[in-house]
């Protein structure tokens, strides 16, 4: 078959999950210490029978997740090894180490990379993991970043997302849906400013929801509070795509069904109202936002009691069998399916 005559699917019509199934769904494990490759928050490698390494790697481009035009660059270095951390936190493990690599076009001067690595440098303090190499090239248009993490856990606490059960609960760290409102929010003040550049933006009273978007931090105290009250999760993922997309991960790699609580979903009252400012529904916006970086798990009813008393973490519904689908129960009583809309990468 001649090239011209090959058929052509557009890689919007897979999207990002469906695209990745797509081209690494034939790809055998060759080595014994791969314990677990491509479908979860991070792979793990094994060192031994206790010991293991966990990998992640993520990628930010300009003018698809990010704009200079309301990012600090000092900023984005910080985000950019923060939601990677996310993913290692995602597997119940500790980070040690990053790669970072970078992609820049001949409009990024040597202050504005050290403004960018300022960022990277400060994550790397808070959270203590260690710059231990990457890479540097030229780009024909803008910035990318990709970042991988490393990091280790041990073979009885590494945590899935394919472990969940029937009757399991379904808990949450922190609050959800305002990192996509700060979004909204930074959006509406940039075209503002393009059409008016004399006025001032208003971000005075908004500070937390813009923090949620350009500073969030991964939840690094969720892994030293399971360690605390001797709790595992049976599964866990982080929220980078939004709640409806990460709980709809859990189900189809634990052959599950699910039903949330809208009443149980941790939404900030700043938050809330944000959103019926912009005509939204607050729910929508913690189910299909995204990049809250919150950490989404499942726990034995057995324990809990030990989740009860811990810090910032809420129980928001209960996994289902496969055949009562992924359902969210309203305040009004109704029962709705849990649809992923949250970020499409294509």
């Amino acid at each position: 078959m001649s090239e011209n005559n090959k058929s052509r699917t557009d890689v919007n019509k897979l999207g990002e999950f469906g695209l990745i199934d797509h081209l690494t769904g034939q790809f055998p494990l060759y080595n014994m210490s791969s314990v677990k490759g491509i479908g979860d928050d991070a792979a793990v490698i094994s060192n031994d029978k206790e010991s293991f390494t966990l990998v992640s790697t993520d990628m930010l481009v300009e003018g698809i997740h990010f704009d200079l035009a309301y990012t600090p660059l000092k900023h984005l270095g910080y985000k950019a090894v923060v939601v990677n951390l996310s993913d290692i936190y995602a597997m119940n493990g500790h980070p040690q180490q990053i790669t970072v690599s970078i992609a820049i076009s001949n409009r990024y001067s040597v202050e504005a990379l050290e403004e960018l690595y300022e960022g990277i440098k400060a994550a790397c303090a808070y959270y203590k993991v260690d710059l231990v190499g990457g890479d540097t090239t030229s780009s024909l248009k803008g910035l990318v970043i990709s970042i991988t993490a490393i990091g280790t856990s041990t073979a009885e606490k590494v945590v899935y997302r394919h472990g969940a059960r029937p009757g399991d609960l379904i808990c949450v760290s922190g609050d959800l849906g305002s990192a996509f409102l700060g979004l909204q929010l930074l959006e509406r003040e940039k075209q503002i400013w393009l059409e008016h550049p004399e006025v001032q933006p208003k971000l005075d009273d908004q500070q937390y929801v813009i923090g949620r978007q350009l500073k969030p931090e991964a939840r690094r105290d969720m892994i030293y509070q399971f360690e605390k009250a001797e709790l595992i999760p049976t599964s866990m993922i982080d929220i980078s795509d939004g709640l409806a997309s990460e709980i709809m991960h859990i189900c189809k790699n634990s052959n599950v069904g699910a039903l949330i609580e809208e009443t149980g979903v941790p939404i900030k009252n700043e938050s809330q109202l944000l959103a019926l400012e912009f005509n939204l529904d607050p729910i929508t916006c913690a189910l299909s936002g995204g990049e809250d970086y919150e950490l989404l798990f499942t726990i034995d009813p057995a324990d809990e009691e030990k989740v009860k008393y811990m810090a910032d973490v809420y129980i928001m519904g209960e996994i289902k069998d496969p055949s009562d689908g992924i359902k969210l129960l309203s305040k009004g009583g109704k029962l709705h399916t849990i649809k992923a809309q949250g970020w499409k990468h294509f």
